[in-house]
């Protein structure tokens, strides 16, 4: 592997406290030094990358995507996924067990990380709680985590029963794994494709309350609670309401290791995006209401959220092209997550740039415990995201590395151009200016 030399960037690497011009050097696969502009001592014969008027941090974490393999490769494959992740800045992803056969054995989760998959950035798989994500009978995390996997959870099929999740908790905990709950209490939200309210009112669609989300948070913490003593790891996917922002805020003022992500069509859009039916803004959690989103942006803003997470969910063109109530949930997020995190949460509403990286990169890896990544210190993983901070262009869902174009922001303008990524010292994304 050729040494990369990447030449006359600013490195904001929040975990190492970086924020500064600085020269790197990127060898076999890790970073090798970081100097002052033009000090590198042991850059001769690296491959080099000017980066002049570029910001240059360490690659991109999305740890919630769905990549479809084994299984469903007519939606999206682990190398089309990834694809799409680099040329949205992202290094590394986490990948759910919603595929088929379920991710809940070792083997699968071997599978999913085989260079025969052709990945374009890593994979880390996060297998099922329980055995066919059924929420009967959980798996065995000590042989999961051995095989690559970083976390568990049921994902769209959440654990309802108090003994499976508490016996999930503790033995998580006892594995050194996070637990990763998608909080939907679905005996409240039977046959719903919406938020509850007023637009579901007037389109004559069956509704989710906010508090299907929001009490099985609550009962999720009142567990952790009980099992104090294990210092169990409860993440909770994709946060979309306040009731659920304001649980996880005071289970941290309690003590508890409670984190939470939130994707960015939930602090952006509303469910009067659905508009007259459209597909495209249609995803579980659903849109919420407009109070809902500024609570997402609020526990951005102060600290609450982890992570943001896209929730990268692809599907065939014909799956949304169907009545709403019947078509699948979720939207593509891997290449606009930057773009709109620069543009909105950046620009608009002044969150520094150090903060907003830490949110895609080194938060992301502290959660699942991936050492060595999420940061650009001597000797860690050679993971690099180059960009333009003030780039401006327009995503267009036609132009993606996906399999997927189902996504409500095709037209949006984005702010930040990813130039290169770079997924352990190679070169997987280039689009020079």
């Amino acid at each position: 592997m050729t040494p990369l030399a990447i030449l006359n960037g600013h490195l904001i690497d929040p975990a190492a406290g970086v924020d500064a011009p600085k020269d790197i050097l990127l060898s076999n696969g890790r970073v090798a030094e970081i100097a002052g502009p033009g000090k590198l001592k042991h850059a001769q014969g690296a491959e080099a990358l000017d980066a002049t008027g570029l910001t240059v941090a360490p690659g991109l974490i999305d740890i919630h995507v769905h990549l479809r393999e084994p299984g469903q490769s007519y939606k999206e494959t682990i190398a089309t996924g990834t694809a799409a992740a680099a040329a949205g800045g992202f290094t590394a992803v986490a990948a759910m067990p919603n595929t088929t056969p379920v991710n809940d054995s070792p083997q699968v989760t071997r599978w999913m990380q085989s260079p025969e998959r052709g990945a374009k950035v890593r994979v880390f798989p996060i297998a099922a709680a329980t055995r066919g994500s059924k929420g009967e009978v959980i798996n065995e995390y000590t042989a999961l985590k051995s095989a690559g996997a970083v976390a568990v959870t049921d994902d769209g099929r959440p654990i309802l029963e108090d003994g499976i999740m508490r016996e999930t908790l503790a033995a998580a905990a006892r594995a050194g794994l996070t637990v990763i709950q998608h909080a939907e209490d679905t005996r409240m939200t039977h046959g719903a494709s919406m938020n509850l309210g007023p637009v579901s009112f007037k389109l004559g669609l069956r509704g989710m309350p906010p508090q299907a989300e929001s009490s099985l948070v609550e009962r999720d913490i009142r567990l952790v609670a009980e099992l104090r003593d294990a210092n169990p790891h409860l993440h909770v996917a994709h946060t979309s309401t306040a009731a659920a922002v304001d649980a996880v805020r005071q289970a941290r003022r309690n003590g508890l290791h409670v984190t939470c992500e939130v994707a960015p069509h939930h602090f952006l859009l509303t469910e009067e995006h659905v508009g007259l039916y459209n597909t495209h803004a249609k995803m579980n959690p659903p849109l919420r209401s407009a109070a809902d989103r500024d609570a997402m942006i609020e526990g951005i803003l102060d600290g609450t959220v982890d992570a943001i997470a896209t929730d990268h969910a692809p599907h065939a063109q014909h799956e949304k092209e169907v009545e709403f109530e019947h078509a699948p949930n979720g939207i593509t997020g891997l290449e606009t997550a930057l773009g709109l995190c620069l543009r909105w949460l950046h620009a608009e509403w002044k969150l520094p740039l150090a903060h907003v990286l830490s949110l895609l990169g080194a938060q992301p890896a502290a959660l699942l415990n991936l050492k060595g990544r999420g940061t650009l210190a001597a000797g860690s993983y050679a993971d690099v995201v180059v960009f333009d901070p003030k780039a401006e262009w327009t995503y267009r869902a036609t132009e993606s590395k996906s399999k997927a174009k189902n996504t409500p922001f095709d037209g949006w303008t984005m702010q930040g151009k990813v130039r290169w990524t770079i997924s352990e010292g190679l070169v997987v994304f280039s689009n020079p200016a």
